[in-house]
Parts: structure tokens; sequence; C-alpha cells
């Protein structure tokens, strides 16, 4: 029994019709993707432009905000517990501080416990300058990336 053979004509316009279909997909998913570049640019185009125009912003109520939510956390979190405890020595000034207790050098079944001491007179503690140092830090880095 032979096997049955197609014509070399309908084997040429099989191919080609393949071969123009795969082409036509590859050239519509090109398309997409040159589309979707155009959209994606014309996104951080405008975001740009947003970004540039809020640090165009030049209002003085931003500025003085921050200035107070600086002064007003320093004096509440640093000097008021201070003065509390200069001129009211006889009021205790309670200290919260967190420390990791367990586990074997970090590792292990450890945990995080807050740990709270109430002590008298003048007191300065690690969290007062490491909060102390946050607040300057960002207040002065917000400054210094406006120029």
């Amino acid at each position: 029994m032979a096997l049955p053979s197609f014509p070399l004509e309908l084997v040429t316009l099989l191919g080609s019709s393949l071969i123009g279909g795969i082409m036509q997909i590859s050239s519509r998913a090109m398309e997409a993707r040159s589309r979707e570049r155009t959209y994606f640019l014309q996104a951080l185009n405008a975001e740009a432009s947003i970004i540039s125009e809020a640090r165009a912003c030049d209002n003085a109520g931003f500025a003085w905000t921050r200035r107070t939510i600086a002064l007003l956390a320093v004096f509440f979190i640093i000097a008021f517990p201070k003065l509390v405890a200069v001129f009211a020595p006889q009021v205790a000034v309670h200290i919260g501080y967190s420390e990791w207790s367990g586990g074997f050098l970090g590792f292990g079944d450890g945990r995080e416990k807050v740990l709270w001491h109430s002590l008298t007179g003048l007191v300065i503690t690690p969290l007062d300058t490491h909060l102390l140092s946050a607040i300057v830090g960002l207040y002065f880095g917000g400054s210094l990336t406006k120029r």
C-alpha cells in the first residue's frame, strides 16, 4: 500500500500560509511591545513632571511644620524628662527600651522584650541619643535633598 502523496503546490501553499501566520503573530507581538514601551515612557514622564512640580512647591508652611514637629519631638522626648528630673527630683523618670533575650548568639528561639526602669535624677539613655540623631538626621537630610 502506498502512502498518499500531497502535490507540491499544496505543500507550498500550507507552508507559506503557516509561515505567514507566524510572521503576522510575531509582528503583532512586536507592535504590542512597542506600544507598551511607549506607554511606559509616557507614564515615567508624567510621574517625573509630577515629582518635579511637588519639589518646586515653595510653601513656607511645610518648612515651619517640619521645624515645629522636630523641635517639639526633641523637647518632649529629650528635654522634658530631663527638666522634670532636675526640677522635681522626687518624680521618677520611667525609661523603656527593648532587649533581645534567649537564643544562641542571636540565633534560635529568642524574642524581644521591653524592659522598663524607673530612674531618678538626670538621665541620658542610649535611646535618647539614638532618637535625637534620627530626628536631626531626618530634618537636615530632608533639607539637604532640596538643593
